[in-house]
């Protein structure tokens, strides 16, 4: 059985174990910690520490979205743009559902942060 996957027209397919799902990310390495910084086009924005030096950008993005979407680190893997800032993730063993709500909180909260970019020019 095939869902529609958080972050656009990704697939999603479900298994005895959960479904697997195609996230997209867009990453902005060597920020100063990891963090979900809202979406960028059908994609899921996000910072994390490391310079894309030797995959530890890469490796940064595996270790935020297990630990975000609460799945084992070997759940998830890089499937595309392991050299570019646009990046595809297989994550394995979730419920779509689940995915959607805590994405969406993740969003949520970051476009309400004090000194976020969308905040501000809210204010504006």
């Amino acid at each position: 059985m095939e869902q529609e996957a958080p972050g656009g027209g990704s697939k999603a397919k479900k298994g005895a174990e959960g479904s697997t799902i195609i996230l997209r990310l867009y990453v902005q390495p060597g920020a100063g910690r990891a963090a979900v910084t809202g979406t960028r086009g059908d994609a899921l924005h996000v910072r994390v520490a490391p310079p894309p030096v030797d995959g530890r950008a890469n490796a940064a993005c595996e270790e935020l979205v297990a630990e975000l979407l609460g799945v084992p680190k070997r759940a998830v893997e890089l499937v595309g743009g392991e050299r570019s800032r646009t990046k595809r993730l297989r994550v394995r063993g979730v419920e779509v559902t689940q995915v959607r709500r805590v994405l969406d909180d993740a969003v949520a909260k970051a476009e309400t942060r004090p000194g976020s970019p969308r905040n501000a020019r809210a204010n504006r």
